[in-house]
């Protein structure tokens, strides 16, 4: 019979153990196996060069932070069955499963904003079929409907185990080091109180306070960074281009399972529809977009070409929204350089905003030692939540690089 308690060596937490065999079966599972071929963290690669690691890494680290932290309550005299230690584990395993290329740059555009949770209990909800009922528990978990509330935050909340493996990940890989949260002292801080809510013993603010602001430097220096969602921005461009000419009977070369949603109409999910979302990852894409440089449409080739060759339109960075002159001026100048008419097409402006601290959705939690909660807002320890309630928003301004020139 085949060992399925497997170690897997991960260059971020070390060795992960795979404690149940159900979990070596779902890793083992097709479904499991596309994450491998589904970037975490997009185009991030071409600003930074090691952002290379894939969903199936994420999923994987998760799953064994979901471990630590439960062993963690365990001795903090929290009673957790074996059967709910394998639901939590499964549930934090799966919770990117439906997470489609390049992940959430294409979510509207491939499945009618078909958010990639929903999509992950469509295809919880198959494998509990395939798997004999197995996974009810995980999905009850990953729904928050089951009754014993701290499963559901470590899986999805403010301070949940995703967060503290995808940050300490993209840190890790991209090499900024203001994201290298210590993942072990924040999950040995982890309690439940007596409401059956997950809650963090009070002595442990510092290390909420600092992934909080860790969090933040990430989003504004890496996932928000002008380049990244200037490149998120084309991919979604270049799909919705590729939707649109082929709405005006122009084929693209594109494979079977991209071709079939670039020619889809807006309905739910049928089964079609989830068997090839499974079949589909970044390559498609990839060869999509290397195929789509050669292409007649002006618009499109010339996309295609910034994300394949690399060589990305210019980019201004503001607080403040663009006036339109400037932007007028500057589809003016691509109309002129590149003479055409459509020169709108290839001037955007892009927001991004961060609220790093939500106190109204899910607030942390302090535990005092006499059993009192309070809000990390509101104690009188915190040193930086208080300021991290405001929203900022960054503007950018996109246009083609060549024009750069006849800019006045």
């Amino acid at each position: 019979m085949q060992n399925k308690l497997k170690i897997i060596n991960d260059p971020v937490h070390g060795f992960i153990k795979i404690p149940h065999e159900i979990l070596f079966d779902i890793i083992e599972h097709p479904y499991f196996q596309r994450l491998r071929r589904i970037g975490q963290t997009g185009l991030l690669n071409l600003i930074f060069p090691g952002a290379t690691h894939t969903r199936f890494h994420h999923a994987l680290g998760a799953m064994h932070l979901m471990f630590t932290a439960l062993e963690t309550l365990k001795q903090k005299g929290i009673k957790i069955s074996e059967e709910e230690e394998k639901g939590a584990m499964l549930a934090i395993l799966m919770h990117d499963i439906g997470h489609g290329p390049f992940s959430h740059a294409l979510e509207s555009m491939l499945m009618d904003d078909w958010h990639h949770e929903n999509l992950s209990l469509l295809l919880m909800n198959e494998l509990n079929d395939e798997f004999d009922g197995q996974l009810s528990m995980a999905i009850e978990m990953f729904q928050g409907k089951y009754h014993r509330k701290f499963f559901n935050q470590l899986i999805s909340s403010q301070l949940d185990v995703d967060r503290l493996d995808y940050l300490k990940r993209d840190s890790f890989f991209t090499g900024v080091s203001e994201g290298n949260i210590n993942t072990q002292r924040i999950i040995s801080m982890m309690n439940v109180c007596e409401e059956g809510e997950l809650v963090i013993d009070a002595k442990g603010i510092y290390s909420i306070e600092n992934f909080l602001t860790a969090r933040m430097f990430m989003y504004w220096q890496v996932y928000y960074h002008k380049t990244s969602a200037l490149a998120e921005f084309l991919l979604v461009k270049i799909l919705e281009r590729a939707k649109y000419l082929i709405s005006q009977g122009i084929e693209l070369p594109a494979t079977d399972n991209l071709t079939y949603f670039l020619y889809r109409e807006k309905s739910s999910a049928s089964d079609e529809d989830i068997e090839r979302f499974t079949q589909l990852d970044d390559n498609d894409v990839i060869q999509a977009m290397k195929e789509w440089q050669n292409s007649d449409d002006f618009v499109l080739s010339y996309w295609c070409k910034c994300v394949i060759q690399r060589n990305l339109p210019k980019t201004i960075i503001s607080s403040q929204s663009f006036d339109q002159e400037i932007i007028k001026e500057k589809i003016k100048n691509t109309n002129e350089f590149f003479g055409i008419d459509n020169g709108k097409e290839l001037v955007h402006e892009i927001k991004r905003k961060l609220v790093p601290y939500n106190r109204e959705k899910q607030p942390i939690f302090l535990l005092q030692k006499n059993g009192k909660k309070t809000r990390l807002h509101e104690s009188e320890d915190q040193l930086l939540s208080g300021l991290m309630v405001n929203k900022t928003t960054r503007h950018i301004l996109m246009f083609p690089r060549d024009i750069s020139s006849l800019d006045s």
